[in-house]
């Protein structure tokens, strides 16, 4: 009976300890290029990764992404309801070497967007700031070689003019990662759990 009890438990806990290996990542500033052939960041600052945030004036690298072509409503994106391909999209954050991060220079994360991006505006109608959000889902690999998926919305602001000249900044960025083991480790579980029920019979007809 101890020999199912154990089983079982490890069914459960397994699981829920795959799901601890989420990646939060967040970054700010850096410039916005955006036209219909697609939205290019440059230089946003990496302010946090996996609880590890920078000494005071100092940042942990760098963030930079890109997308594909403008898939829908292209010739107004001031309108922000357009979406953009992953096509030959990129994501990558790089490390400047701070402490309990890796070397300067390190690419801790490089990946690309996986299906579409959403390009929304966010900003109340008739405001002379704008302010918009991109969001997509994120396919890559850390610098330990462990392969994650995730999701980004980047928060970015600009005015009128400056986005009729593709021009807007990034004003606040979140991602998280993570790790896709727990289809895997919950499919482990029920195996565990189905094991325990063959040794249960077992002991019971005994």
């Amino acid at each position: 009976m101890r020999r199912v009890v154990v089983l079982a438990l490890l069914a459960l806990a397994l699981p829920v300890a795959a799901w601890a290996s989420g990646i939060d990542v967040t970054n700010r500033w850096g410039s916005i290029a955006i036209s219909s052939s697609g939205i290019v960041s440059t230089k946003s600052q990496l302010m946090a990764f996996n609880g590890v945030t920078p000494t005071k004036g100092h940042t942990l690298g760098t963030v930079m992404f890109s997308t594909g072509a403008c898939l829908t409503n292209c010739g107004n994106l001031l309108a922000g309801n357009s979406t953009f391909s992953a096509v030959g999209s990129s994501f990558m954050v790089t490390s400047s070497g701070q402490p309990g991060m890796p070397k300067r220079g390190t690419i801790i994360f490089s990946g690309s967007f996986v299906g579409p991006i959403t390009w929304t505006i966010t900003s109340a109608p008739g405001a002379k700031s704008l302010t918009y959000a991109i969001s997509g889902t994120i396919f890559g690999q850390l610098s330990d070689g462990r392969w994650v998926t995730g999701t980004t919305t980047q928060n970015v602001y600009t005015i009128a003019g400056q986005l009729a000249l593709g021009i807007s900044h990034i004003r606040m960025g979140n991602t998280n990662l993570v790790v896709p083991e727990p289809g895997t480790l919950g499919l482990l579980g029920t195996g565990l759990v189905g094991i325990a029920g063959v040794f249960r019979r077992k002991f019971l007809s005994a």
